[in-house]
């Protein structure tokens, strides 16, 4: 990416296992225990701590923000993103959760949120070093020879502070913040409750979404609280780039690691959001740029396995290598569900509906299309094929094109996979990260040459193969399905046992007319036999009789006049409505 950079190099053994690297410090016992995350065994309120007395002490905190910021009178986008910001981390979470729902708030809302920011004020040292101390059970000085006073940076869940081994070697040490597990427990528990009554009485798709996004929240607390996850993550990510040029992420010491602790390999380089220091140093811009879009490819859609919260903090380069940091929260896509979004990519860049609709309906989770309005969805879905598909494929957004294509997916009932949610927003993030800080840089294009690339011939044809094969097995299984039930049709019908259910899809309009059709022809026929009997009775002379006109005929022919009355207005009404 430039030439004649110094290396700087802080790794102590490249092949080296990181239990080797930190076995002076703790038994080889301790470092496997590290490794495996640990089962969830208790019950959400007895690990976190949620007691009705904190709940409501919560409840309490955060109707003061709410009347403080006047929440009932309306919120315009910047007051929300700053009352969120003053909730604490875990509204900060919802909001950048909301961020990119469109479908749950307007865009100007969404864009607004996307500002939000968790940098905090960092923890005094003297309570750093209690949790750590709390951590080990032991003396510091045996692990660390020195930790540095002031953090590298401060965020909502927790602080990094660089340090140094007893055997030399330059760490990062990320601390969680005490009690930050019990606070966003508690917030989220008030949330999915409040969540849960409101769908109760109002029932709308909007709570629903609202419900979506609280189950999002809980999953990536529990992803985002547990740094032995984090550790687990950076070893994996780390594997997987230790074959790719240029592009890595620190190691991590998982001997070291807790669940409230991660310590990882200190790399010392320059963030992607300094464009103007990179030039400095000699970096080329849009080659750092080709080199993420081109490897977060590789993360999406040839591994399965990609970092989920791509933004510019989470991106450094150091000596020619780029660097992804943070690892809490990360997406697997499955290989099946890999060949489906690209699919999906190319069927909207050729223009071909029927193929998108088929792509989605292959994503979606349920499996069930009976409510899907196949029709109409194809419709909107020719809308998305117009706006996105009449342009070059190097100018596609991305990041708009999925994010359009899930808000039309739940529009019409098909419930897509959260991680397809997940790589619509890594998408949009480093989309984002580029328009601001290398703009020169074609993401789309970078995409569709890295999947033309990386598919020799010979993998084309054997993921045709594949693709084919697993149809023909569906099929060949349906066949025989079909058969057996044919055979059972035949086994009743023989019996006289067979019952047949008939539903006529979309019809719903014409057999409701059809009712009004026949209902009216009954009342017609009513009048008619009142008037005819009426009739009857006239000439018949039958008592008793009031001014000549028998009282029974005078009550039929007084009865048939109002409902002909009431059958023409109704005839009238709805022939009126019609014009």
């Amino acid at each position: 990416m430039r030439a004649d950079t110094p290396h700087q190099d802080f790794r102590i053994d490249e092949d080296a296992p990181a239990e080797e690297t930190a076995g002076a410090f703790f038994h080889h016992e301790r470092a496997q225990d590290a490794v495996p995350e640990e089962p969830d065994v208790m019950a959400p309120s007895e690990k976190y701590q949620l007691t009705f007395a904190g709940k409501r002490q919560r409840v309490s905190d955060i109707f003061k923000v709410l009347r403080k910021y006047d929440f009932l009178r309306g919120m315009t986008p910047q007051r929300l993103r700053r009352m969120f910001e003053e909730l604490g981390p875990t509204f900060v979470k919802v909001g950048q959760i909301l961020s990119t729902r469109s479908e749950v708030l307007p865009q100007r809302y969404c864009d607004e949120l996307t500002k939000l920011r968790t940098d905090v004020e960092p923890v005094p040292f003297a309570v750093v070093r209690e949790c750590l101390e709390a951590e080990y059970h032991r003396p510091l000085g045996s692990i660390f020879s020195r930790i540095d006073e002031k953090p590298l940076g401060s965020a909502s869940i927790a602080q990094v502070h660089r340090a140094t081994l007893v055997n030399g070697t330059d760490v990062a040490v990320k601390v969680q913040r005490p009690g930050v597990q019990q606070v966003m427990a508690r917030d989220i528990d008030i949330l999915r409750t409040i969540a849960r009554v409101a769908s109760r009485f109002l029932g709308s798709d909007q709570i629903m979404n609202l419900q979506g996004v609280v189950d999002e929240l809980w999953l990536s607390f529990k992803e985002e609280t547990n740094f032995l996850m984090e550790a687990k993550n950076l070893s994996e990510f780390y594997d997987m780039t230790r074959r790719v040029a240029h592009v890595s992420c620190p190691r991590p010491y998982l001997a070291l690691c807790t669940e409230h602790v991660v310590v990882m390999e200190y790399i010392e380089g320059i963030s992607i959001s300094k464009p103007d220091k990179l030039s400095a140093a000699g970096y080329h811009l849009e080659e750092i740029g080709r080199t993420i879009v081109d490897n977060y490819s590789t993360q999406v859609l040839d591994e399965g396995f990609f970092h989920a919260d791509p933004h510019a903090g989470n991106i450094i380069v150091r000596a020619d290598t780029v660097y992804f940091i943070d690892l809490g929260i990360v997406g697997r896509i499955s290989s099946q569900d890999r060949a489906i979004l690209r699919d999906i990519i190319y069927a909207v860049a050729e223009g071909d509906t029927p193929k998108l609709k088929d792509g989605l309906t292959r994503f979606n989770v349920s499996r069930d299309t009976a409510g899907v309005d196949h029709a109409a969805f194809l419709a909107d879905l020719d809308i998305i094929v117009e706006s996105f598909g009449g342009i070059d494929l190097a100018d596609l957004n991305i990041g708009d094109f999925l994010m359009s294509i899930i808000n039309l997916a739940h529009k019409h009932k098909v419930e897509l996979p959260s991680v397809i949610t997940m790589v619509a927003r890594g998408m949009v993030t480093l989309e984002g990260l580029l328009s601001e800080y290398m703009p020169q840089v074609n993401m789309i294009q970078i995409i569709s040459e890295h999947i033309k690339r990386e598919k020799s011939s010979y993998q084309r044809f054997e993921d045709a193969l594949t693709a084919t094969a697993s149809h023909g097995r569906r099929a060949f299984k349906g066949s025989l399905e079909a058969a057996e039930h044919l055979g059972l049709a035949a086994r009743m019908l023989t019996r006289g046992q067979l019952k047949m259910n008939t539903e006529f899809v979309g019809s719903e309009k014409i057999l409701q007319q059809l009712g009004f059709i026949f209902d009216r022809l009954s009342m017609a026929v009513i009048i008619a036999g009142l008037f005819i009997g009426s009739s009857v009775v006239y000439y018949a002379g039958i008592q008793p009789v009031i001014f000549g006109i028998p009282v029974l005929g005078f009550l039929g022919y007084a009865s048939a006049l109002v409902m002909a009355v009431m059958v023409g207005r109704d005839i009238w009404r709805n022939g009126h409505h019609k014009k």
